[in-house]
C-alpha cells in the first residue's frame, strides 16, 4: 500500500509544482509583515505630524527657538510616553479577550460538537464548497480537536493568545519610534544654530527636514499596504501639510485677530 501511494501521489505533486510555476505571470511582490514594522511606521507618522504641527503653532505665534524646543521636546515625550503606554495596553486587552475568547471556544467544541461542526460545515457552503467536499472538511477536523478550535478562532477573526508580538515589547516600540521621527522638525532649530538666528529659517528648515521623514515613512507605509509608492507619499504628504497648515492659522489668528500676544 505504502508503495502504491507513493507513487501515486508523488507524480501528482510534481505535476501540481509544474503547474504552478508555468501559471499566473509574475508573482506580485509581498508587503512588509510584522506588527512591530507597523508601530514604527504608524507611530512614526503620529510623531512627526503632531510635533510639526506643535512647531507650525509655536512659529505662528512669534515665540522663539527656545520656546519650540522647550515645548516641542516636553510634549514629544508626553505624547511618546502616552502613545506607547496606550498601545501597551490595547495589545495586552486584545490577548486578554483572546484567551478569554479560547477559552468560550474550547468549551463549545467540547460540550457542543455537532453544532459547531454544523457551524462549520455552513460556513464553507457559504464559501463555496459543495456539501460532500464541506462534510468531508468537517468529519476531518472533528478528528483534532486543537484544529478545530483554531479554525473557529479564525472565523469570529479572533487571534490566538500566542499570536503575535509581547504587548511590552509593542509598546516600546511605539515610544521610541515616537520620539525618534517626532524629533525630526525639532532637529532643524538645533542644527542651524551656528549657521542662522533667523526663526523663520529654522522654521523652514523644519518643514524640509518633516517632509523628507514623512516621504520615507511614506513608502514604508505603501511597502506595508502594498500600495502605490506614489499615492502613498503624496497622501502623507498632504496629511502633514493640512495638519502643519491648520496649527499655523490657529496660532496666527489667536496672535494677531484675536490678540493674545503679550
Amino acid at each position: 500500500m505504502d508503495g502504491k501511494n507513493s507513487r501515486t501521489t508523488t507524480p501528482f505533486l510534481q505535476d501540481a509544482a509544474a503547474t504552478e510555476m508555468n501559471s499566473g505571470g509574475e508573482r506580485p511582490s509581498e508587503p512588509w509583515k510584522g506588527e512591530l514594522v507597523k508601530s514604527i511606521v504608524y507611530a512614526g507618522l503620529d510623531a512627526i505630524i503632531t510635533s510639526f504641527s506643535l512647531i507650525s503653532s509655536i512659529s505662528a505665534g512669534s515665540l522663539s527657538s527656545v520656546d519650540v524646543l522647550v515645548l516641542g521636546f516636553a510634549n514629544l515625550v508626553a505624547d511618546g510616553i502616552s502613545m506607547g503606554f496606550g498601545d501597551y495596553v490595547s495589545s495586552n486587552t486584545e490577548r486578554d479577550v483572546a484567551v478569554k475568547e479560547r477559552l468560550v471556544t474550547e468549551w463549545e467544541v467540547t460540550n457542543r460538537r455537532r453544532r459547531q461542526e454544523q457551524a462549520l460545515l455552513d460556513r464553507y457552503q457559504a464559501l463555496g464548497m459543495n456539501i460532500d467536499d464541506a462534510t468531508t472538511v468537517v468529519n476531518i477536523f472533528s478528528n483534532y480537536e486543537d484544529i478545530m478550535v483554531d479554525e473557529k478562532m479564525v472565523q469570529t477573526g479572533t487571534l490566538s493568545p500566542d499570536d503575535g508580538e509581547k504587548p511590552w515589547k509593542k509598546g516600546l516600540i511605539t515610544f521610541g519610534a515616537f520620539l525618534v521621527f517626532g524629533s525630526a522638525p525639532i532637529l532643524a532649530f538645533i542644527i542651524l544654530i551656528p549657521f542662522t538666528h533667523n526663526d523663520t529659517h529654522k522654521f523652514i528648515g523644519a518643514c524640509i527636514l518633516s517632509a523628507l521623514s514623512l516621504t520615507a515613512l511614506g513608502v514604508a507605509k505603501a511597502k506595508i499596504a502594498g500600495q502605490n509608492y506614489a499615492l502613498s507619499v503624496a497622501g502623507t504628504l498632504f496629511n502633514g501639510a493640512l495638519a502643519g497648515f491648520a496649527a499655523y492659522a490657529i496660532g496666527w489668528v489667536l496672535r494677531d485677530v484675536a490678540g493674545l500676544e503679550d
